[in-house]
């Protein structure tokens, strides 16, 4: 297996396992949309880290693979590239990204499907495929320009250039940094975190959020509107205002 899902206190890691760099190949791609589509329908998943391992998260693409495609192979081979990714941008659940070594073309746009990414001290990320005569493919065009701006996003994309964990947080491609052999460990102390709380609320919070960046202001508020309605129907909301009413904030246990 090129990528492996393993669940353990609510939280779902996906790992990649390609050694020696977790190159994306075509057969890895197609493994992470089979397991981001399961940890999205699986109930004993509340929330997901994407980890490559101690030594690299992800150091893009298989060039050599993808150096024996034409034109008309690629056109047929985008779509499911994208697709991969974007199943994991749209797993409906609290998914970080615990990013070790290299994180550079496929690796930095699987980064970017994150909600959150806490990166190593020792973390690179880029978006190298310039220096491939390509562009990136996977979505780096356009979550990257979402999360750090249109100015800093042609930065890394016309340069090819990498960025250390620092400017990389300075930066906010990343959220956190940490001391190499804790990356694994808070991912997952911040997924477990939120695993215990309001799944449906937290569903309704990212699709808001995500939904609402695509479009005008009165559309994402009436996103939001029907999200907020909606939530006074589930169990969670009636526990969780009674526990602050009766015990104060930050007390519920959430079913």
């Amino acid at each position: 297996m090129t990528a492996t899902l393993e669940v353990a206190e609510g939280v779902g890691t996906i790992r990649l396992d390609r050694p020696p760099m977790n190159a994306l190949d075509i057969a890895t791609q197609d493994r992470l949309k089979e397991l981001a589509e399961e940890a999205a329908r699986r109930d004993d998943v509340r929330a997901v880290v994407i980890y490559g391992g101690e030594k690299v998260f992800a150091a893009g693409a298989d060039i050599k693979e993808m150096q024996d495609m034409d034109h008309a192979a690629m056109i047929v081979r985008s779509g499911a590239l994208q697709e991969s990714f974007t199943a994991v941008a749209r797993i409906p659940k609290p998914v970080v990204a615990a990013v070790t070594g290299y994180a550079l073309g496929g690796g930095c746009e699987l980064a970017l499907c994150a909600d959150f990414r806490i990166a190593a001290d020792n973390a690179k990320l880029g978006q190298p495929e310039i220096l491939l005569g390509v562009i990136p493919g996977a979505g780096g065009t356009q979550r990257l320009a979402r999360l750090v701006g249109p100015s800093k996003a042609k930065d890394l994309i016309f340069t090819g250039r990498h960025v250390k964990a620092d400017e990389a947080l300075a930066m906010g491609l990343v959220d956190r940094v940490v001391p190499a052999v804790e990356v694994y460990e808070q991912a997952h102390a911040w997924a477990a975190r939120l695993a215990r709380g309001p799944a449906v609320a937290l569903r309704a919070a990212k699709e808001s959020i995500d939904a609402g960046l695509e479009t005008d202001i009165d559309t994402g508020l009436a996103i939001e509107r029907t999200w907020f309605a909606g939530l006074f129907a589930t169990e969670d909301r009636e526990r969780g205002m009674r526990s602050f009413v009766e015990e104060g904030p930050g007390k519920a246990k959430f079913v």
